[in-house]
C-alpha cells in the first residue's frame, strides 16, 4: 500500500512540473506603453479600449504616461519614439512589442487586439527595456560631457585672468588673509550666479520644447566652438579670440582694481559672470541643451550643481596657493599667459569631441 502511494504521489509531482512551464509561459505578462494627453477626447477612448483589453488579458500591464503636464513624461515619449526610429505625431501612440500605434480610431481596435494575442502567445521585448537601453547608451556621454565641460571651463584663461586681477588688488589693500576671504567670495558669486543662470536657461529650453533639431543645433555649436578655440592654439588674436572681448577688458580691470572687501568681491563676482559670458557661456550652452534632450529636470539640475563646484575649484585652488605662500597672483599670472594657447587646445579638443560624440548618437539612432 505504501508502494502504491508513493508511485500515485511520483506521478502527480511530475505531472506537477511538467506543467508548471506552460502555466508560467501563460502567464508571462507583456508591456503595453500609452502617451496621452489630459482632456484629449481620443486618447480617453484608447485608454477605455485598452482598460477593456486588460479585462479580456489579465497578463496585459498598461503602462500609460500623461504628457501635456509632465515634463519627465514627454520626455519619456521622444526617447521611446527615438528608440522606435519613428517621428511624434501626437497623442494617443501607443507601444507594444516593435509596433506603434499613433492616434485612435475604431477600426484601429483589431489590429491593437492581434498585437497583444500576438505578444501574449509568442513574448514581446516591453517598450520601457527598449527605451531604457537607448537611454543607457545616451547616459554615459551624458555623464563624460558634463564632466568634460566643466573641465574645460574651468581652465579656461579669462576665469583665470579675472580672478588674478581681483587677488591682486585685494592684497595690495589689505594682505593674504583679506585675499582669502575675498577670492572664496568672488568663487561662490560665480558659483552661483552661474547656477541660477544655467537654471533659467535650461528652464527657457524646457518650457518651448526640446526637438531633434535643437539637439543637432547644439552638437552643431559645440563642434564649431571646438574649432574656434583650436583657431586660438594655431594663429592666437587672428580675427577674434574665444575670451572677454578686447574692448571689455579696460572696464573690467577698472571694476576688479576697486575690490578691497569680502562683500564687494562677492557682489562684483556677480557682476563679472556678464562679462565672462561670452568666453564660458559656450561649453555651457552646449551642456545645457544636452542636459535638455536627455535628463529629467531634477537630474538635470544636480548634473548643473555639479557643472559649476569643478567650474569654480581653480579659481579656490588659485585662492588657496596664493594664501599659503604656494606662489603670487604675479607668478600665476605669467603661467597663464604663457599658456594660453595651450589652453585653446585643450578646450578645442575636448569640446570638439563632445559635438562629434553627440553627432555620433545622432547618427546612430540613440538621440
Amino acid at each position: 500500500m505504501r508502494k502504491i502511494l508513493l508511485v500515485v504521489l511520483l506521478l502527480i509531482a511530475s505531472s506537477s512540473l511538467g506543467a508548471a512551464p506552460s502555466l508560467a509561459q501563460q502567464a508571462r505578462p507583456v508591456d503595453l506603453v500609452m502617451f496621452y494627453g489630459r482632456g484629449c477626447p481620443h486618447c480617453a477612448a484608447m485608454r477605455d479600449f485598452l482598460q477593456t483589453m486588460q479585462a479580456k488579458h489579465p497578463e496585459l500591464r498598461v503602462h500609460a504616461f500623461e504628457v501635456y503636464f509632465n515634463r519627465d513624461n514627454d520626455l519619456l515619449f521622444e526617447r521611446m519614439a527615438n528608440a522606435y526610429k519613428v517621428k511624434i505625431d501626437g497623442v494617443p501612440t501607443t507601444f507594444i512589442g516593435k509596433q506603434v500605434f499613433p492616434g485612435y480610431a475604431d477600426e484601429m481596435q483589431p489590429r491593437v487586439e492581434a498585437a497583444i494575442r500576438q505578444c501574449l502567445a509568442q513574448g514581446c521585448e516591453s517598450p520601457l527595456t527598449r527605451v531604457a537601453g537607448a537611454a543607457a547608451t545616451v547616459r554615459p556621454l551624458t555623464i563624460s560631457a558634463v564632466l568634460l565641460g566643466a573641465a574645460v571651463d574651468a581652465i579656461n584663461p579669462c576665469a583665470f585672468a579675472v580672478l588674478i586681477i581681483l587677488i591682486t588688488a585685494v592684497l595690495g589693500a589689505g594682505g593674504r588673509r583679506r585675499a582669502l576671504h575675498a577670492g572664496v567670495a568672488f568663487s561662490l558669486a560665480i558659483f552661483v550666479s552661474y547656477y541660477l543662470m544655467g537654471i533659467g536657461l535650461y528652464s527657457a529650453i524646457e518650457a518651448a520644447g526640446i526637438s531633434r533639431a535643437l539637439y543637432i543645433a547644439v552638437a552643431a555649436l559645440a563642434i564649431l566652438i571646438g574649432l574656434f578655440n583650436l583657431k586660438d592654439y594655431l594663429w592666437y588674436g587672428k580675427w577674434f579670440v574665444m575670451e572677454v572681448p578686447l574692448s571689455w577688458r579696460p572696464t573690467l580691470k577698472t571694476v576688479l582694481q576697486r575690490v578691497t572687501s569680502t562683500p564687494g568681491a562677492f557682489f562684483t563676482g556677480l557682476a563679472v559672470s556678464l562679462f565672462l559670458l561670452p568666453c564660458t557661456s559656450g561649453p555651457y550652452i552646449v551642456i545645457l541643451g544636452l542636459l535638455a534632450e536627455t535628463e529629467t529636470r531634477l537630474s538635470a539640475m544636480l548634473w548643473l550643481a555639479l557643472y559649476n563646484i569643478i567650474f569654480v575649484l581653480p579659481m579656490l585652488g588659485i585662492t588657496a596657493a596664493v594664501y599659503f605662500g604656494m606662489t603670487t597672483a604675479e607668478k600665476a599670472e605669467a603661467w597663464r599667459a604663457g599658456h594660453l594657447q595651450t589652453l585653446h587646445l585643450i578646450a578645442g579638443a575636448v569640446i570638439l569631441l563632445l559635438g562629434l560624440g553627440m553627432a555620433a548618437s545622432l547618427w546612430l539612432g540613440y538621440v
